[in-house]
């Protein structure tokens, strides 16, 4: 007996075939769901060295970077609370701190930038506005490297707002104003705070590291060898007569050469100080390569160029000083 052939069932399995084979291939095309957590911030991107106006800027991963300079702000089409800098990493946070006001935020660094010299850092408008600085301007900040957690670095990448930080203090503030008036505008602006030179000149050392010359040996007497020399007690020689010589008149000594006093620089002028010395020859043997001047401050040299009407002219000489090999040179007020 032939049994009935059904047709409708091989029909309804290719259809299921096909639905299937579509649905894998949609899902195959749609987008990878988007990163979230602490893997967000990786991969972290260096990159290669930049020159603007014949200034080299080396992007460098520093963990402890420290710094004053200005801020602008960026464009409307920057969104969040975010920054470009130049040399830090990216993605990274940064506090960054008004001199003006003393107010600091976080904010993320997403962005190479800005590309002008006398530039710190370019803020989005949203992290001006919360620092408070008008776009358009020129504010004076601190930036400092933080290592904030995870829970403040999700609301910055979801583009809101960090809790704002504890206000520094006004005495701090009058530190990082007066570090940044005395760091060169035309240079990278240095990212530790500035400390005194300790390292003396080459071939010169300093009293504390001289050696002492080595004493002689005490030589100990030999009783037979005095005995000898002792002359007999029976035998006493006269002292032979001495011929009269005219006795040579002391010739008067020449006066020594005195340092010529320093001018004092007029009131209101600014000088440029490349070190302080305890040893006065090598004080005076870096003011003589530096063409400066020397001058005595309790039991220190200093050595110092100038004097310059403002601190835009003293800039200039304070980068030859440095170039010199005096990294730690400032510009300083001549009062």
């Amino acid at each position: 007996m032939r049994l009935p052939v059904n047709r409708v069932l091989p029909l309804a399995a290719l259809m299921l075939l096909g639905a299937g084979a579509a649905g894998a291939k949609d899902h195959k095309d749609a987008p990878p769901p988007p990163v979230t957590g602490p893997a967000a911030d990786y991969p972290v991107v260096i990159g290669q060295p930049f020159t603007i106006d014949q200034t080299v800027w080396t992007p460098t991963d520093q963990l402890n970077y420290d710094a004053v300079g200005y801020a602008s702000v960026g464009d409307a089409s920057l969104v969040g609370v975010t920054g470009a800098h130049k040399t830090l990493p990216l993605p990274c946070y940064v506090e960054v701190t008004s001199l003006a006001s003393g107010k600091t935020i976080l904010v993320r660094l997403e962005r190479r930038g800005p590309m002008v010299n006398d530039l710190l850092i370019e803020l989005s408008p949203m992290a001006a506005q919360q620092l408070g600085i008008v776009p358009g301007s020129h504010a004076q900040v601190r930036v400092r490297r933080v290592n904030p957690p995870e829970q403040e670095r999700a609301m910055l990448r979801t583009g809101q707002r960090a809790p704002e930080r504890m206000e520094t203090p006004e005495g701090l503030l009058k530190v990082l104003r007066r570090k940044l008036a005395d760091q060169a505008p035309l240079l990278p602006p240095p990212s530790t705070p500035p400390t005194m030179p300790t390292a003396m000149p080459t071939g010169t050392s300093s009293p504390a590291t001289a050696k002492p010359a080595a004493k002689p040996a005490p030589v100990k007497p030999d009783p037979q060898k005095a005995a000898s020399d002792k002359p007999a007690a029976s035998v006493k020689t006269p002292p032979a007569p001495s011929p009269k010589r005219p006795v040579p008149s002391p010739k008067p000594e020449a006066p020594k050469a005195e340092p010529a006093p320093v001018a004092k620089p007029p009131k209101g002028a600014f000088m440029v100080q490349a070190g302080a010395f305890s040893v006065e020859a090598n004080a005076r043997k870096v003011a003589k390569q530096l063409g400066g001047s020397v001058t005595h401050n309790g039991k220190y040299w200093i050595v110092r160029t100038g004097p310059f009407a403002n601190r835009a002219q003293a800039a200039p000489a304070l980068e030859k000083v440095r170039h010199a090999g005096y990294k730690d040179a400032r510009i300083q007020s001549a009062d």
